[in-house]
């Protein structure tokens, strides 16, 4: 299991101390430090779709270009996030086949019952 973010995230912080309250093991992925690949990406896309995953309201969306920021297609989203790590909504929770995007203890909760 792997825990995708960036560490100087609130969210992802909250989700860290969560998983290790818990004690589960789980990889932590620094997409600020080692990047994401589009093959990565496109996974996460085909299983949430680009929508949910894209953060329209981050502080890098509203550093874009405007060209950048209009007329966003599934496949420029993807470029874009790959570009930009931080554009992806965090963390993003990947289990086996199985994604959770964003943090909410009883999500989390849920999800390990």
């Amino acid at each position: 299991m792997t825990l995708y973010g960036i560490k100087n995230c609130d969210t992802v912080r909250k989700a860290r101390k969560w998983l290790e309250a818990e004690k589960i093991d789980y990889t932590f992925h620094d997409f600020r430090e080692n990047g994401l690949t589009a093959d990565t990406v496109s996974q996460w896309v085909s299983m949430v779709g680009w929508e949910s995953l894209f953060n329209k309201r981050s502080t890098s969306f509203r550093e874009l270009s405007e060209s950048d920021k209009s007329d966003i297609t599934q496949d420029k989203a993807i470029a874009l996030m790959v570009q930009f790590p931080t554009l992806v909504k965090r963390p993003v929770l990947v289990k086996q086949n199985s994604i959770l995007i964003g943090f909410k203890a009883e999500q989390y909760q849920a999800w390990f019952a």
